[in-house]
């Protein structure tokens, strides 16, 4: 059943990326996902790794994600039980790197710098907001629009008016931008950016290889095609020359930009210092 007025594609693509995100984002699900992409362990083992969360915390935490289809329970007899990521659990780790990478680049820097898992936390806390994939894909597809519009879209079955407080949110999050009052809405250049990230998410939901992201119809970026071809002249060509082009200005080359964090580290299981205030879902911004 359609939950949004988007095309029948479109609708099921923002419902299975909403309901990605609602596995991945509740607090302390990356750290767990990311101790559980080892060999299989047993509870104590996984435990010990996870310091910070009581047993009373970290059992239902583990049973949530069997029940998800992203972690299991192997019971090899009584009193020998261990727990690992399953097949779509593991097809799931390729996708927190783009979530960081994203946030690094186009999230508000903090005063000390984040590692890899919190910049997925704070992916995660704004993408899994309520309604904002659904907005943020509304506004991907027809570049701007009027809240009246967005919300026969977003939300067709409900209120208009309820469209407001997940687009001011959006705003504050810096993912979506207005010119003031009665002016149409469009994504910020974060907001723009969530290609990639949506196009990941997408084709795990779909349980199709995350390298066809760049292919995603609305949130990849285009194949390259065969140069166009030139111009047929209707008559004759020009005898004219051609109007000299001046040379672009030499631009000095500029050194790489390299995030704050190495790829390896974000599968690190070592805690880090901002532990206790990472983000649970619908928290504030950074």
């Amino acid at each position: 059943m359609a939950t949004t007025g988007l095309p029948p594609a479109d609708d099921a693509d923002v419902a299975r990326i909403t309901e990605a995100l609602q596995m991945i984002t509740p607090r302390w699900n990356v750290r767990i996902l990311l101790t559980l992409n080892q060999p299989p362990q047993r509870y104590t083992e996984i435990a010990v790794k996870l310091p910070y969360l009581q047993s009373g915390q970290l059992h239902p935490k583990i049973r949530s994600l069997c029940d998800a289809g992203l972690a299991e329970r192997a019971e090899h007899s009584a009193r020998h039980v261990t727990y690992g990521l399953t097949t779509r659990g593991r097809q799931l780790m390729p996708v927190l790197p783009v979530m960081a990478a994203w946030a690094e680049e186009h999230l508000e820097k903090p005063e000390q710098p984040l590692s890899a898992i919190e910049q997925v936390e704070d992916s995660l806390t704004l993408l899994a907001r309520r309604q904002a994939p659904a907005i943020l894909w509304v506004l991907k597809l027809r570049q701007e629009a009027s809240a009246r519009a967005l919300a026969r879209i977003v939300i067709p079955d409900g209120y208009w008016g309820n469209i407001y407080p997940p687009l001011r949110q959006l705003i504050d999050d810096g993912l979506v931008r207005t010119g003031g009052n009665g002016q149409p809405y469009r994504l910020s250049r974060a907001g723009d950016a969530l290609g990639p990230v949506f196009g990941a998410l997408s084709m795990w939901s779909a349980g199709r290889p995350l390298d066809h992201a760049a292919r995603h119809p609305l949130w990849g970026r285009p194949a390259p095609g065969p140069a166009s071809p030139a111009p047929a002249w209707t008559s004759h060509q020009s005898r004219l020359p051609a109007p000299a082009v001046p040379p672009a200005p030499a631009v000095p080359p500029q050194p790489a930009r390299r995030p704050g964090w190495q790829p390896s580290e974000l599968f690190s299981h070592a805690a880090s210092a901002r532990v206790k205030a990472a983000l649970p879902t619908g928290g504030v911004r950074r």
